[in-house]
């Protein structure tokens, strides 16, 4: 079978913007600052990495740029859509059909197949997958054959290849991924890093990565470096070294 030839909608020029995002969360009778006035524009199919020490607010940066999480203040846009202003349902339908979302913890559905889960987006949305794109994927991802297990029965580097098969299912505009590469091995981490950013090249989609790994950084065209709630430096087409090096500077790893 011949792999389905992937086709992309029209897009925006700007992929992702944030413009003066807050975000804070109640501490007691004070606030925590996780985002301080964060102001970003990402170019349509970039791929963009994000590192920054623990707790620096990398995680909060994500959730609110990919709309899982509502700023305190400012606003964020996916392509020509502003997610400020939309309604609780249509924020939902919006993430669901057009931003992709890779969780560290892979976040399937222990009752479903891998298939199931796979295809899971698309029938959510009324919609049934296209079975020579979910082929397609399965493929790339190296599941193929594993279509009828359950995440039981996979390996940890199993389930995340499902998790990004499920991400890339609805073709969207964005995808965010949370430590895609954390808890893999350094040969399926390098293999489902190659998947993402192939996948990603053949729809003309962006790509964020937070990460902690100066290997997965230096694969992106750009990184940001983020710290006490701010973006402090980047580097463009860096080095495993240079990023290393920032890292140090910033009280990471």
């Amino acid at each position: 079978m011949h792999a389905p030839t992937p086709t992309a909608p029209p897009r925006a020029a700007t992929a992702v913007h944030l413009m003066q995002v807050d975000k804070a969360f109640p501490d007691g009778a004070g606030v925590i600052h996780a985002l301080r006035s964060v102001s970003l524009t990402i170019a349509l199919g970039s791929f963009v990495a994000v590192m920054g020490p623990s707790g620096s607010g990398k995680s909060t940066f994500l959730n609110c740029a990919a709309g899982l999480d509502v700023p305190t203040g400012g606003r964020v846009v996916i392509g020509d859509t502003d997610l400020t202003g939309l309604s609780a349902d249509d924020l939902t339908r919006f993430r669901r059909d057009r931003i992709g979302f890779v969780f560290q913890s892979y976040n399937l559905i222990a009752h479903l197949t891998v298939a199931e889960n796979v295809g899971l987006p698309l029938i959510l949305g009324g919609r049934r997958p296209d079975p020579a794109w979910q082929h397609h994927l399965l493929s790339a991802v190296g599941l193929s054959g594993m279509e009828d297990r359950l995440p039981g029965e996979l390996s940890g580097g199993q389930a995340q290849r499902a998790a990004i098969a499920r991400a890339l299912i609805t073709r969207p505009e964005v995808v965010f991924a949370d430590e895609p590469t954390g808890a893999l091995d350094s040969n399926t981490a390098a293999h489902v890093l190659e998947v993402l950013r192939s996948t990603a090249k053949h729809l003309g989609q962006t790509l964020v990565v937070v990460t902690h790994d100066a290997r997965v950084a230096a694969a992106a065209d750009h990184v940001l470096f983020l710290a006490d709630g701010q973006f402090v430096g980047h580097l463009d087409t860096p080095t495993t070294e240079q990023i290393s090096a920032r890292m140090i500077e910033l009280g990471g790893r």
